[in-house]
């Protein structure tokens, strides 16, 4: 049914005004004491849930930041079947981000071009609605993802990742340091070791015992990535979300037109999959079995999600499909986990 909705109503509507309408109606289960009635019918199965990061998560799938920006759907999604909600990016300053449009669909290859550029309501605004679902039953686990203000230049970002940390820390079960979108002016070249174990090491003794992890880009050399992973050893960080949207176009199906037209930005989705997964193996090998890793990129199905945890994922995480696969999507994947878990 979803497919046909999107077939014939959904793509001829632009990305992000789409995206509006889909989160308004996530937003009023809660309002409209929907939550638990849907729940019932879409939420996680317990025999799914994984321990990691000294928190329980029901299922391990959830849904990768840039979906909810600003915290207002935590318990929507969780109603819907995700086991957590990685809420963000979120700055330290409060920033529209890009002219719009900044958002666009690549159908053929079920892909998704963005440029959004960080907008959201700043860390306070996002770490106040974060604390007014902590107590919330059957809620998700929340992880925080924060990354620098656009009018911060590069050489002033730990003070503005601290800034974020401050507010975020104690309202979230974890954090994840962002450096890697695309879509903010140098924001990767935080990426280098020398850059990043400042940076790493300032927002892990804000953090104060909060589990904190860092995301990284899939266009980073293999070297590269296994150098920002000894460093994360190193600082004892939690674990490290892997991967960020990327700048290539390589091997898309789409009619080059239409890529042209969409522009610069994070290509997420289909496409990506087979680098997030080579760069998941790649660190499931070089770091130690207890640090968490999470895998996002390109996952559609639960095979995927499977296979992505058979390639060593503490949890795995998700956004794109979900344009294209609907409301459903998440409990798909949970009762198809529990499909191939029975064999």
């Amino acid at each position: 049914m979803y497919r046909i909705l999107f077939a014939l109503v959904l793509r001829h509507i632009d990305p992000e005004r789409a995206h509006h309408l889909a989160f308004a109606a996530i937003r009023m289960l809660p309002v409209l004491r929907l939550r638990r009635l849907v729940a019932r019918l879409a939420g996680p199965r317990t025999d799914q849930s994984v321990s990691a990061l000294g928190l329980r998560f029901p299922t391990p799938f959830g849904v990768a930041a840039g979906f909810d920006k600003n915290a207002t759907a935590i318990l929507g999604l969780g109603a819907l079947g995700f086991g957590h909600v990685e809420v963000g990016t979120v700055t330290a300053i409060a920033q529209p981000g890009n002219p719009r449009p900044r958002l666009f669909r690549l159908v053929p290859d079920r892909a998704i071009v963005n440029r959004m550029g960080f907008n959201n309501d700043g860390a306070a605004s996002v770490a106040a609605r974060v604390a007014a679902v902590r107590d919330a039953a059957a809620r998700p686990v929340v992880g925080i993802n924060i990354g620098k203000s656009r009018v911060v230049d590069v050489a002033d970002a730990v003070e503005d990742y601290r800034a974020s940390a401050r507010e975020a820390a104690p309202v979230a079960d974890y954090l994840v340091v962002n450096v890697s979108s695309p879509n903010t002016p140098r924001l990767r070249d935080l990426q280098t070791v020398q850059s990043l174990r400042p940076l790493l090491a300032a927002v892990r003794d804000e953090a104060d015992g909060t589990p904190l992890l860092v995301k990284i880009a899939p266009d980073l050399a293999d070297d590269d990535i296994l150098a920002v992973a000894d460093l994360v050893v190193e600082l004892g960080l939690e674990g490290i979300v892997a991967t960020n949207t990327t700048i290539s176009r390589d091997g898309l199906v789409t009619d080059p037109a239409t890529v042209a037209a969409a522009g610069a930005g994070g290509l997420s989705g289909h496409p990506l999959a087979a680098r997030s997964l080579q760069v998941l193996r790649l660190l499931r090998a070089h770091v130690p079995p207890q640090l968490c890793l999470i895998s996002v990129g390109g996952v559609e199905t639960a095979q995927d999600v499977k296979d992505r945890l058979d390639a060593g994922a503490t949890l795995v995480q998700g956004y794109s499909a979900f344009i294209y696969r609907g409301p459903l999507w998440a409990r798909s994947i949970n009762r198809g986990l529990d499909r191939l878990a029975a064999g």
